[in-house]
């Protein structure tokens, strides 16, 4: 199964890319503008598939997007058509303008066979509809890569209990593809992380976010006595044409 602009089992994307970019002052609204205006459709049409677009609700500068590809092959011939193609001749210098640094980038996989994300809403909104205000939670733990076969489980087990006491619920697990980069021209990160996307079941979008009594750091502190190297957590509200929000389907437990 591959994927398709028009829809295709969102779960079958065994392959996805967490991109965080870091934009010059002043310029997200810039480059929502035009990725949502020529940049997300021309992807899918060469077999790519754009979940999700967000504003990180802490960091003003940051955009960040998920891109997901039924396995690593469809991702290079889809890299290969897109980035070697005239859309991006056209609309890709206006791109990296608006960009400090857009290297922050995780090669992931579904940690589990039914724990991939599932946008929820099709067909992708038009340009110019409303956006969703509810807030899209990731979790990124970066571990000891020698140590994170052994880590997997005691990680999830402790910070998905945390997540759950706190009103979380879990909507997709993540980790690493230990697959090397089959397109260098885009580089990725080569720590190993897990990350844990969550949804919040209250409305608050501004107070502190809160793990079991515990504020983040506690709960990353407590995880570092396994080994965990560093931590992040990302509130990520959605653009108007993202086909992921905070009101995405739970993982299936079956």
């Amino acid at each position: 199964m591959t994927w398709n602009a028009a829809g295709g089992d969102p779960a079958s994307a065994r392959v996805l890319e967490l991109r965080q970019y870091t934009l010059r002052p002043g310029q997200r609204e810039v480059l929502i503008e035009l990725f949502e205006r020529e940049l997300i459709e021309p992807q899918e049409a060469v077999g790519m598939q754009v979940l999700g677009q967000f504003r990180d609700l802490d960091r003003p500068d940051r955009f960040v997007w998920l891109r997901g590809f039924s396995d690593m092959e469809a991702r290079r011939r889809g890299l290969f058509a897109f980035y070697g193609g005239p859309v991006w001749a056209a609309w890709g210098p206006a791109a990296n303008a608006t960009m400090i640094d857009s290297d922050d980038v995780l090669l992931l996989r579904p940690s589990g066979p039914t724990s991939g994300l599932r946008p929820n809403v099709h067909p992708r909104p038009f340009p110019g509809a409303s956006s969703d205000p509810t807030v899209l939670h990731a979790t990124i733990l970066a571990v000891d890569p020698i140590k994170a076969s052994t880590l997997a489980g005691r990680l999830s087990r402790v910070l998905e209990a945390a997540l759950a006491e706190a009103g979380h619920r879990l909507v997709g697990r993540y980790e690493t593809d230990p697959t090397p980069n089959n397109f260098p021209r885009l580089p990725v990160r080569t720590d190993t992380a897990f990350v844990w996307f969550t949804s919040f079941a209250k409305a608050d979008r501004t107070g502190p976010i809160t793990l079991g009594g515990y504020d983040i750091p506690a709960v990353a502190k407590e995880l570092g006595q396994f080994g965990t190297l560093s931590w992040s957590h990302l509130r990520l509200v959605a653009t108007s044409r993202s086909t992921l929000t905070g009101k995405a389907a739970p993982v299936r437990t079956s």
